[in-house]
């Protein structure tokens, strides 16, 4: 029994790692030292100063680390062969703690590949999960910290450390100042957080996968018992169904988005104006104007008609009033109190200061009010997918009595639609160009190519562009706005010349990354996207200013005003075509002076 009991503590003194076995090696090396000590020291030559009890037993300890130590033995045989033993117990001893030392060395760096150390920062922000939305989300990330002196961005999910290394380094590149780490573990294990030490974080983001798994990793979040103050964490949801579920799983500090919803209220927007896409992904990427939220007690007390020209290089777009509520180009009488934050668009919120004199407005470029024109159309929706529900949806409250709506592919769901709007399906092969001519595609107002979903990504994207190029070819009029899955596919389908592109997953990992940096944000895109209430609308430029007629953009902002809306930049005809920013130009000087010609178009928001 007792035999059993020191075997068991010594199998779990041996399982403790490098250290035990190092100490076990240490303590074999002291017994050898003693005993050939022992037994050497009566045989060692009388009178020499190293051969006292004390040097015998440094001569042995010498001999068991460098056998080498030996060659210079003489005197006594017996003392001699004490020597040889304990340089031959050295050679083993040695041989194993080399060993040993090799294996524990292995093992850490093992465990360092693995990602399985701790991070050990603070306001840094965590992704949690991997999907291929991850390369724009830490895109944007790295320009969002770029004025930080010690950004971070530290990435946990079940996948290999090296492996993600790798993939982000080959699509981003250099990361400036900032870093991006990586960590290894199932993200709903609360052994596998504490890694990236998300109490110390400054926000949590949680990639768009599967909703069954992000719900997961949302109650692992909030199961988690937290020091200080929680975080926020940013989610989003691929299917609606599911969206209350992660809301409830997420808890009152979590902000979930449904994706999808985004996608279909942005095709929709985009469909009936040109460019809207654009003017999108300049206010939710870091690359030109975003949107910031700030306090200004100079303003208390103020008009926000008033308030619209109190800034040179920012453009106010609304109020986030004391208690919490979000309003978006307010009526112009609408009081600036106490406690309220003022919501504007800017380059940086390092650039907001207010303008040391009003700007010039000229009066006489503004053009009166014309009548709203609101007429029937006809609308062709081209391909199948889990968002053409939700499109034909947000599509109806801005379809007038006598609009049509014809549908290529699956028949039809059952939708609400207005009075007087006629709907009709016929299935079709929309990459054909045959059957595309059938419909007699020139005789629509807009055209939405849908990304067909039964295809993996870069298959939808190439049937889509087959689609675009038989448009092209047979169109004379409308806008046509398509669905792409890659950013990157957007600029080969350039050459088809459609009127826009939505890339729904970028777009959405752009306002991941948005709320990430301030979840209030929600509140302000949910309106922006939303058929109810303000949103952004691209107007005509003759609506406002005279075609020709010298002006500034704050002549602009006033003709906008005066409609009861606000003018957030303008986009010239010109530029249309052209990438990066498609002729638009968000937040500019309010002293710029501008020309507008026939095709210019004024961004503003406005309720219709």
């Amino acid at each position: 029994m007792t035999r059993e009991r020191l075997r068991y503590w010594f199998d779990n003194t041996m399982s403790k790692g490098t250290p035990a076995l190092i100490g076990w090696l240490a303590v074999v090396s002291l017994i050898l030292v003693l005993v050939v000590t022992t037994m050497a020291w009566p045989f060692a030559e009388s009178g020499a100063d190293g051969h006292t009890w004390w040097g015998v037993a440094w001569m042995s300890l010498l001999r068991t680390l460098d056998p080498g130590t030996m060659g210079g033995d003489d005197g006594n045989p017996i003392f001699v062969l004490m020597m040889l033993v304990v340089t031959i117990g050295g050679l083993f001893v040695v041989s194993a703690l080399v060993g040993v030392l090799s294996a524990g060395l292995d093992s850490k760096l093992e465990d360092l590949r693995k990602g399985r150390s701790r991070v050990v920062e603070q306001g840094h922000t965590i992704i949690l999960g991997w999907s291929e939305e991850i390369f724009a989300i830490v895109a944007e990330l790295i320009k969002a910290k770029e004025s930080e002196r010690r950004a971070v961005v530290a990435v946990l999910a079940d996948k290999d450390k090296v492996e993600m290394e790798e993939q982000l380094r080959a699509r981003l590149g250099d990361t400036g100042r900032a870093r991006v780490v990586c960590r290894s573990g199932d993200p709903a294990e609360q052994s596998a957080l504490h890694l990236v030490s998300p109490d110390a974080a400054a926000s949590v983001l949680v990639l768009p996968t599967d909703d069954a798994e992000l719900i997961r990793i949302m109650l692992a979040l909030s199961s988690r018992t937290w020091s200080g103050v929680r975080p926020p964490v940013v989610a989003a949801v691929s299917d609606s169904d599911n969206l209350a579920a992660a809301r409830l799983a997420g808890g009152p500090h979590a902000e979930v988005i449904d994706s999808q919803d985004i996608a279909a209220r942005l095709v929709v927007q985009s469909c009936r104006q040109s460019g809207l896409s654009a003017v999108y992904s300049d206010l939710l990427d870091f690359d030109g104007d975003e949107i910031y939220m700030r306090s200004e007690p100079v303003l208390v007390g103020r008009m926000y008609g008033e308030a619209l020209f109190a800034y040179e290089s920012a453009t106010l777009i609304g109020l986030r009033t004391n208690d919490g509520q979000v309003i978006v180009n307010p009526p112009s009488d609408t009081v600036i109190r106490q406690g309220d934050l003022l919501i504007l668009i800017a380059p940086d919120d390092s650039m907001i200061r207010l303008a040391g004199a009003a700007p010039a407005v000229v009066p006489e470029a503004i053009c009166g009010p014309r009548a709203a024109r609101r007429q029937a159309s006809r609308t062709l929706i081209l391909g199948t997918n889990s968002r053409r529900h939700r499109i034909l949806r947000e599509l109806a409250p801005y379809l007038p009595p006598g609009s049509e709506i014809h549908l290529a592919g699956a028949p039809a769901d059952a939708v609400p639609l207005p009075a007087g709007v006629l709907v009709s399906a016929k299935e079709c092969d929309t990459t054909s160009g045959a059957a595309l001519k059938a419909l007699d595609v020139s005789g629509y107002d807009h055209t939405i190519v849908l990304s067909d979903e039964a295809y993996d990504v870069q298959k939808a994207d190439a049937r889509t562009l087959m689609t675009l190029l038989h448009l092209r070819d047979m169109r004379s009029g409308g806008t046509i706005v398509s669905e792409m899955n890659d950013e990157r596919n957007r600029h080969l389908a350039e050459v088809a010349r459609a009127d826009d592109f939505v890339v729904g997953g970028k777009l959405v990992s752009l306002l991941l990354t948005q709320l990430a940096e301030n979840r209030h944000l929600a509140q302000v895109f949910d309106q922006l996207f939303s058929h109810q209430g303000s949103e952004i609308y691209l107007k005509p430029a003759e609506d406002y200013i005279r075609v020709g007629a010298p002006a500034t953009f704050a002549t602009v902002l006033e003709a906008a005003r005066r409609r009861g809306e606000t003018a957030i930049g303008y986009r010239l005809a010109a530029g249309s075509a052209r990438a990066p920013g498609y002729g638009v130009a968000l937040n500019p000087d309010k002293s710029l002076s501008l020309r507008f010609g026939p095709g210019d178009r004024v961004i503003v928001l406005s309720e219709d």
